[in-house]
């Protein structure tokens, strides 16, 4: 009898690691490489808010794109010049809509507001789909 207690103890807590470590390989990474001039921390503002309505589902890491991390970041994905802003979950700043369309997290989202008039190919909305998708 208290062999199997012992048994089902061990398994009880095997389990429990098993399952918490499948539940930290499901929080998707989200990172956003951006450069610290207002009018960029201006257009991820609204990113931010739609971001946090994830609260820990999501692993959020943010880099400046002037910095020495930045910059071998983005290096890293093949990305060269004066790059605003890029966004990645887990590690990919492509992803392909349902529709089979892909967008690209780089640059400025659509409707971006800045003076400069720099709007992207990709909204919030887009980013918040890839997340969601990345969830399930």
């Amino acid at each position: 009898m208290k062999r199997h207690r012992t048994l089902l103890i061990f398994l009880a807590a095997a389990l429990v690691a098993i399952g918490g470590c499948a539940t930290k390989t499901a929080q998707p990474t989200v990172e956003i490489v951006s450069l610290s001039h207002w009018p960029v921390q201006n257009a991820l503002k609204p990113i931010r808010e739609m971001l946090g309505t994830f609260g820990t589902r999501i692993r959020l890491v943010e880099l400046n794109a002037e910095a020495a991390d930045g910059e071998a970041r983005l290096a890293s994905a093949g990305l060269k010049g004066h790059i605003p802003l890029v966004i990645f979950i887990d590690g990919s700043c492509r992803i392909k809509r349902p529709d089979g369309t892909v967008v690209e997290f780089v640059s400025f989202p659509a409707a971006a507001g800045n003076p400069m008039g720099l709007n992207g190919a990709w909204t919030a909305r887009d980013l918040e789909a890839a997340i969601k998708e990345r969830l399930k």
